[in-house]
């Protein structure tokens, strides 16, 4: 019997609250328990629906209760439980932004982490493919692809639809999808001479000098947006440096169900992180779900960790950084080039910020600037969007945010997260091709 649907959310007036996720617990990883709470949660979506248009995960949650015995959760086999975390990509929209249900209502649904879990358990019990791995160790791939010579080779061989077509047969990666192009040197490379020197500024939360952690995906695909980023806050007087060293967020072995690996790297990067605040930095990266990591995914896995917290309380989106510079007016608005009509594609892992349309209030300040948001998702979401078995699925999630952007016929079309939105101006035959918000602030700044 499904769920009664409460609409009233009684006693649930305030915000959704998170609670930490437990995975350091025996029982979080005993698949009965796992079992017994996905036909509860399961159920209760099921009554509900809202959440059916967000994402894969949830038509295939509601096809099979449509399609067993008894129309409800209890007639669908538990081994067909992993075709719905499957498809899950933990945007976190359903908690944040759509479920009634979710803590403090007494229901307590957290329909992402229940999927994680899932992952986690599916993970340590079996494995996962090699390719898989291969897809989650960004910075080891970048780090091996953006080698003289490799890389050249690499980006011809993506360029290949020969090579496409063995490389969806060995890694599961479409022949159609777009894949990163690998640059030398990195980003870390190109900025190794910031040093960070000035006198830095506070202004409301922030203390004025930033130390930018690069990312897998900008160090070695995207050097430029740090450039870009880097130059933002020079031009504004922050005195800027890089981290001292980094390794990957997170964030990909997160999706993947791999804990191990996420602790792991977190012994790594937290550290570095703690004592450049200690030293009075803050921190900021071009890539929403590296800063979604720091801000909330460590926190929510370490909860007693005084480290993380004090990463966690320093660490910023870029644009919720020159914003509360500019509500102090200490941010450069002698801006000196217009930027039009821009389609602005808000990337789900700045949206569970709760830090506000950001982007839009910065770039909003440019004279002759009209921003049009699209709070749609991408469908690409890490691998997802690459993976042979999910492609044609991302490519369906994308496809109204496609259509928005080609009927608006903006000058320029923008996502804060470089993966997204190029995984959308694809769709569009790069007409217009993806710019990253930063890279449009740089223009209007005319530097």
């Amino acid at each position: 019997m499904a769920a009664p649907v409460d609409n009233t959310r009684e006693g649930n007036l305030e915000a959704p609250t998170r609670h930490p996720l437990g995975w350091e617990a025996p029982e979080f990883w005993d698949h009965a328990a796992l079992e017994a709470e996905e036909e509860r949660v399961f159920d209760i979506c099921h009554g509900c629906r809202r959440c059916v248009s967000l994402c894969h995960a949830f038509p295939t949650l509601f096809d099979l209760v449509d399609a067993s015995e008894t129309l409800e959760v209890d007639g669908v086999a538990k081994a067909d439980f992993p075709k719905v975390s499957d498809q899950c990509y933990l945007c976190d929209l359903c908690y944040q932004i759509k479920c009634p249900y979710t803590p403090p209502h007494p229901w307590n649904v957290d329909f992402p982490h229940l999927m994680l879990r899932a992952k986690a358990v599916a993970f340590r019990e079996h494995g996962a493919p090699l390719s898989a791995r291969i897809l989650a160790s960004t910075r080891e791939v970048g780090r091996l692809a953006s080698i003289p010579v490799v890389a050249q080779t690499v980006n011809a061989a993506n360029r290949n639809p020969t090579a496409r077509k063995l490389l969806e047969k060995a890694l599961d990666v479409d022949a159609e999808a777009r894949v990163p192009a690998y640059h030398r040197p990195s980003a870390r490379k190109r900025l190794k001479a910031l040093d960070g020197a000035g006198t830095p500024q506070a202004a409301g939360r922030t203390r004025g000098k930033v130390a930018i952690f690069t990312t897998c995906y900008c160090d070695h695909s995207d050097p430029g947006v740090v450039e870009d980023l880097a130059t933002v806050l020079a031009h504004n007087a922050i005195p800027t440096r890089l981290v001292e060293r980094e390794s990957c967020c997170g964030m990909p072995r997160l999706e993947l169900g791999d804990l191990d690996s996420v602790r792991r790297l977190k012994a790594f990067n937290i550290p570095v992180l703690a004592d450049m605040v200690r030293e009075g930095w803050d921190l900021t990266a071009a890539v929403p779900s590296c800063v979604l990591m720091f801000k909330q995914e460590l926190p929510l896995m370490f909860p007693d960790d005084e480290d993380v917290a004090l990463v966690r309380a320093r660490f910023f989106d870029p644009f919720e950084y020159l914003f509360e510079r500019h509500r102090a007016g200490l941010l450069n608005t002698d801006f000196k080039v217009p930027l039009g009509k821009v389609a602005w594609q808000v990337a789900c892992h700045q949206r569970v910020q709760k830090i506000g349309p950001k982007t839009r209030e910065v770039l909003q300040l440019v004279p002759g600037t009209e921003i049009l948001t699209l709070e749609r998702c991408s469908g690409h979401d890490g691998t997802y969007g690459v993976k042979h078995k999910t492609y044609a699925l991302s490519r369906k999630l994308a496809r109204p945010v496609e259509k928005l952007v080609a009927n608006a016929q903006p000058e320029h079309f923008t996502s804060d997260c470089p993966m997204a939105g190029g995984h959308i101006a694809h769709g569009l035959g790069d007409h217009p091709a993806a710019e990253h918000p930063l890279s449009l602030l740089r223009k209007a700044y005319g530097i």
